[in-house]
């Protein structure tokens, strides 16, 4: 028995790690391992690497049979995330719904149980409507989306939780904070790569630039605990859940937490060109009632600890 880990990249790798330190070989599937990338977070040697795409869905059956696995940890999504979706809608519709179907349809048709589901807190920020107050009656009774990633996101939650009601599917949707952490390979969505540039910029002794709008952030050894937990974990509730560190950080707070860690930092509040990462909502942050009764979860990296862990990583491997 063993557990399925798609997509290897900043959360998947991180989750491989989690499994791998326990005493697991789980099983990392991804359509372009950046082997490289990987082996600075967890050993090659000690998971399975196999090929495959959440758009060919044989692969994802072949994965389940192949390997005996038992649960899923679904983590890839289109590139860039909101950015990436907003330029290119129509493949990060494909790959994000499309390929959460995949994965959900595979897991029903060979009676596999537990799927995990990357969701994301935008879904808590990139919201308008519900001016009528929640009466079915209504044509605005219900927030919609405001951009295609967090619309993409709505879909997956609603479709995840359709499996679990109909198929018998144990279906967690995950809703991370924009994640930031250990990575050095392409991909991590922009706000990751945001962060990671500010630091290398400071640690070089350049002006790094700060996202200027408050944001709610997750580090990523936080998000691939949460998702490890809801692998775990005997009850699911509802469903979904927010991982996040549980509260918004102003760019003072993040370019303060950079200074702390590296003395003479210097930060300008400004969001690199072609980047669009501050919320659209910045008035409430994650409620992580739900996440902590039912899969125990709490942060273990507030805003300094995550930034102090990431930089000495980023010293240790000069990224």
């Amino acid at each position: 028995m063993a557990t399925l880990v798609i997509g290897a990249g900043l959360i998947g790798s991180q989750v491989a790690r989690i499994l791998v330190e326990r005493g697991e070989k789980p099983v990392l599937m991804d359509v372009a391992f950046q082997r490289d990338a990987i082996a600075q977070i967890v050993d090659p040697d000690k998971v399975t690497m196999i090929a495959g795409d959440v758009l060919r869905p044989l692969t994802i059956i072949d994965a389940i049979k192949s390997h005996d696995i038992t649960r899923i940890a679904h983590t890839a999504a289109n590139p860039l995330l909101t950015l990436g979706a907003q330029r290119e809608p129509y493949a990060a519709i494909q790959l994000n719904i499309m390929g959460t179907v995949n994965v959900l349809e595979a897991a029903r048709i060979t009676g596999l149980k537990r799927v995990v589901v990357s969701s994301s807190s935008v879904l808590n920020h990139y919201l308008d409507g519900g001016s009528d107050g929640g009466n079915f009656g209504k044509e605005e009774a219900f927030p919609r989306p405001t951009t295609f990633y967090s619309a993409t996101k709505q879909a997956v939650e609603s479709l995840g939780l359709n499996y679990a009601k109909w198929c018998g599917i144990e279906f967690a949707g995950l809703r991370y904070g924009a994640v930031f952490g250990p990575w050095s390979g392409a991909g991590g969505g922009g706000p990751s790569n945001v962060i990671r540039q500010a630091l290398k910029d400071t640690l070089a002794g350049r002006e790094a630039l700060v996202p200027p709008g408050a944001m709610e952030w997750v580090y990523s050894k936080d998000a691939s605990r949460g998702t490890v937990l809801a692998l775990d974990a005997k009850d699911l509730g509802s469903g979904v859940f927010n991982i996040t560190m549980g509260r918004l950080t102003t760019p003072a707070e993040m370019a303060q937490a950079i200074g702390n860690i590296i003395p003479g930092a210097k930060c300008k509040f400004e969001a690199p060109a072609g980047t669009g990462v501050s919320l659209a909502n910045r008035a409430e942050h994650a409620d992580l009632s739900r996440s902590k009764k039912h899969l125990g979860y709490e942060p273990q990296f507030p805003l300094q600890a995550a930034v102090r862990d990431q930089v000495e990583w980023m010293r240790r491997y000069s990224s």
